[in-house]
């Protein structure tokens, strides 16, 4: 099934990534809805997949019923953290939430992307899937409701100064987006800074920082070669996030329309999944300015980067974190009753199960 929802999503996006166009909403009164869907409006997630599917393709497939209002969070100046409370507000009506930056509001959302956890973007979604009940039952207390996960590239380290192993970066101040990544750097000797993603170029151009973790192409798409040197590709995380809708206003859709906005989300999340794969190796490809490997980010034809891949020692590392640093540090935020949760729905997906220690 999902081989073929992918297949429909090639095709709905082949064509300059413009979906389809049939009208499959009945008519009825009009509906506009505010979005604010990405941490920036440069990345692919945003040009390739929101962009053509959500602002162009909903008002197109709907008959003109329902327009949409689509901006990133620089556009909204939101940097993050903040979007959780906004959608909850009703400010707005559906959002794309990098989850762990909400996490300090919804400690739970970090579980499924762990640092470490997944050693692969398969296995990414698997644990996504698997825990979207038990996550929606805890938003729902909120006022927010996930419709679909959605990935960004593997989280890599983008850094000023030459890095070649994990032990590198002892010293360094890193920017991460918060919740686990933080355990997992401090781990190894490093300083998790928190910076809001719009800001981040700013403090790595005047080393406020010296490295920042991102996914591949989701640097490359913000430019982030411009002001540093090196890439260490470890893909500490894969970045999951989620588009999450105001739950008063979901409930009060028309049901006609709610199962038209649902099965959209579908076949943006099938796109979104397809391309975070395929953005991973290009974001590298783009960044050390290979230019045949480079086919949707920017090629660095100035000053490319110098790309370093993960040793087996630093992947052993990092997986080994997960049991000894990074669970036991999640549980204490989130209270043992996580721990249980993740034994229970994460643990059968990712083979490591959480100790009390």
């Amino acid at each position: 099934m999902r081989r073929f929802m992918s297949a429909i999503v090639s095709l709905m996006l082949g064509a300059g990534g413009a979906p389809a166009v049939a009208q499959t909403l009945p008519p009825g009164p009009p509906l506009a809805i505010q979005m604010v869907t990405q941490l920036s409006p440069s990345i692919p997630q945003y040009t390739r997949v929101d962009i053509p599917m959500l602002r162009e393709g909903i008002p197109q497939r709907s008959g003109g019923r329902i327009s949409v209002t689509l901006a990133s969070w620089p556009e909204r100046n939101l940097s993050g953290p903040e979007l959780l409370r906004v959608l909850r507000a009703g400010q707005i009506d559906l959002a794309g939430i990098a989850l762990p930056t909400v996490a300090g509001d919804v400690p739970l959302l970090d579980i499924i992307d762990l640092a470490g956890l997944n050693a692969s973007h398969d296995q990414a979604r698997r644990v996504a899937e698997a825990m979207l009940p038990t996550l929606n039952q805890e938003l729902e207390r909120v006022g927010v409701r996930i419709v679909a996960f959605y990935p960004f590239p593997a989280q890599v380290l983008f850094c000023r100064d030459p890095v070649t192993s994990l032990a590198d970066l002892k010293g360094r101040r890193v920017r991460t987006p918060g919740g686990s990544q933080n355990d997992f750097i401090q781990s190894i000797g490093a300083q998790p800074v928190a910076i809001g993603f719009p800001e981040v170029y700013a403090a790595l151009e005047r080393g406020v920082v010296d490295c920042a973790v991102t996914g591949t192409a989701t640097g490359n798409g913000a430019r982030w070669y411009e002001v540093t040197r090196h890439l260490y590709a470890l893909p500490i995380q894969w970045g999951t996030a989620a588009y999450g809708v105001n739950l008063a206003w979901w409930n009060r859709l028309d049901p006609a329309v709610r199962q038209f906005l649902q099965e959209t989300m579908r076949n943006v999340e099938e796109a979104q999944w397809k391309l975070g794969l395929e953005a991973t190796e290009d974001g590298i490809q783009c960044n050390a300015g290979l230019a045949a490997g480079c086919r949707i980010g920017r090629v660095v034809e100035s000053r490319p980067m110098t790309v370093t891949r993960a040793s087996e020692a630093d992947a052993a590392l990092l997986r080994q974190s997960l049991s000894t640093v990074v669970l036991p540090a999640f549980v204490k935020r989130c209270g043992e009753r996580c721990g249980e949760v993740y034994n229970r729905i994460v643990a059968p997906i990712s083979g490591v199960r959480y100790e009390a220690r």
